[in-house]
C-alpha cells in the first residue's frame, strides 16, 4: 500500500512521482560500506508533476530555484545511515520539508513609521558619534570644515 505524502492541507504528492538513485555512501559500515549502495537521492519532477497547480509550480521553482536543475527536477540527497530504507525515509522527508518551506505564503509588509524616541535616540547617537570623531582629529592639521 502506498500512502501519498502530505504536503499541506490541499497538496498531497503520491510515491509515483519521486525517481529513487542509490549509490554507494562514504562513512561508517565496516565491510558494509563497499558493497552496499545505501546513499539515497530522491528527484521529483517540478515542471512535469500534475500533482502541482500553477502558482504551485511557480512559487516552488522562484523560491527554490538554486536547488533545481535546468529540467526543472529538485533533488535530495541522504547517506546519514547505514540502512538503505532510512537514508530514504530521510530524504522523501527533507524533500517533503523543502515542498512545505517553499509553499508558505509571505507575510504582507505592513508600512510603519519610526516613534520620536527613537528618532532623538538616532539624533543624539549621530551628535556623540561627530563628537567622538571631533576629538580624534590631530591639531596640526589644521580645521578643516570648520570656521
Amino acid at each position: 500500500m502506498t500512502v501519498n505524502h502530505r504536503i499541506s492541507r490541499k497538496l498531497s504528492i503520491p510515491p509515483e512521482e519521486f525517481s529513487f538513485r542509490f549509490s554507494r555512501s562514504s562513512g561508517k559500515g565496516g565491510q558494509n560500506v563497499n558493497k552496499v549502495s545505501t546513499r539515497v537521492e530522491v528527484s521529483f519532477d517540478v515542471l512535469g508533476s500534475p500533482s502541482l497547480q500553477e502558482y504551485e509550480r511557480t512559487l516552488v521553482l522562484s523560491r527554490l530555484r538554486s536547488r533545481i536543475d535546468a529540467s526543472g527536477i529538485l533533488t535530495v540527497s541522504s547517506d546519514t545511515s547505514r540502512s538503505q530504507w532510512q537514508n530514504r525515509r530521510e530524504a522523501v522527508g527533507k524533500l517533503c520539508d523543502l515542498l512545505r518551506g517553499a509553499l508558505v505564503p509571505d507575510t504582507p509588509r505592513v508600512a510603519t513609521r519610526p516613534s520620536r524616541a527613537s528618532k532623538t535616540r538616532r539624533l543624539e547617537h549621530k551628535v556623540k558619534r561627530a563628537a567622538t570623531k571631533r576629538l580624534r582629529r590631530s591639531p596640526l592639521r589644521g580645521n578643516r570644515g570648520e570656521e
